[in-house]
């Protein structure tokens, strides 16, 4: 009778306490707790570089909503989600990087900076505002001009990556 009780009574502890944690587990690599943010806005990045590509922009705001679209279980919305990204693009810019034995450059890098504010409302000690960069090589004989167009989208898909891993990972 009374290990019949020890036992109902370690049950019953073990069903509040595993009942009372959640944890939650993605193969994205997201780690976001439903329970508190069910939507994410993500505004547009402007391109106040002093180099200016058209496509940037463009280019990396919708890459940004498409990987929390696919990569998370959040609504997207226009704006004032319980999660939200917002910032510029404050850096573009083409430099020479592998010199020849002539002091030719062989190779230049296309390098791509973004600032990004990042806010949770529901537990913002995980918000924040930083500075992410990531860039690309190319030949020196293709023009920027010529590149951007490959360029441009793996470089902002690596940005991405880094924006969503700082914000969504918490490890």
């Amino acid at each position: 009778m009374i290990r019949r009780l020890y036992v109902g009574i370690l049950v019953g502890l073990t069903a509040v306490f595993v009942g009372g944690c959640s944890v939650s587990y993605s193969f994205s690599g997201a780690s976001v707790d439903y329970a508190l943010s069910k939507t994410v806005s993500v505004g547009y990045f402007n391109n106040m570089a002093a180099m200016v590509a058209p496509i940037l922009s463009p280019t990396f705001t919708d890459e940004l909503q498409s990987k929390l679209a696919s990569q998370t279980r959040l609504q997207v919305v226009p704006e004032d989600g319980d999660l939200s990204f917002t910032g510029e693009i404050t850096g573009y810019s083409s430099d020479p990087v592998a010199i020849s034995g002539e002091e030719y450059a062989m190779m230049n890098r296309l390098t791509i900076t973004v600032r990004v504010k990042f806010v949770n409302k529901a537990q913002p000690q995980f918000s924040f505002e930083k500075t992410f960069s990531n860039y690309e090589d190319y030949n020196t004989n293709v023009l920027l001009t010529q590149a951007e167009g490959t360029l441009i989208p793996q470089i902002v898909e690596k940005l991405v990556d880094d924006i969503f891993n700082e914000a969504l990972s918490n490890w």
